[in-house]
């Protein structure tokens, strides 16, 4: 059954393996950002050495659906929430960053 492959296959020796296959154990990352944005430029560069590590879902603060989000972080953007939570602005802060996905990963564990 599927349950027992996924445990099967999400052991220790298999986790980068069980990462591959199994996006749900992947926190997700938001950006929020807008075009032109060159600080959000710069942020997705910054975040390319962690992309395995979590699923980057991006939101335009400057479309009518995300009205509320262009009145909160129009002047703060690059914004990044993780799995949800408010997490940083203005930039990436690598080192908190990947503190916070190592939790995660010791958690999927």
């Amino acid at each position: 059954d599927r349950m027992s492959m996924h445990r099967t296959l999400c052991g220790r020796p298999a986790l980068q393996l069980c990462r591959m296959f199994s996006s749900r154990s992947l926190p997700t990352l938001t950006l929020f950002t807008k075009d032109p944005c060159p600080l959000c430029d710069e942020a997705k560069e910054l975040l390319q050495s962690f992309k395995h590590r979590f699923i980057l879902q991006q939101v335009d603060i400057s479309l009518p659906e995300n009205r509320q989000w262009w009145d909160k972080y129009k002047w703060d953007i690059p914004v990044f929430h993780l799995n949800g939570q408010y997490l940083m602005k203005h930039g990436v802060d690598a080192a908190l960053l990947d503190k916070l996905l190592q939790d995660i990963e010791k958690k999927n564990m």
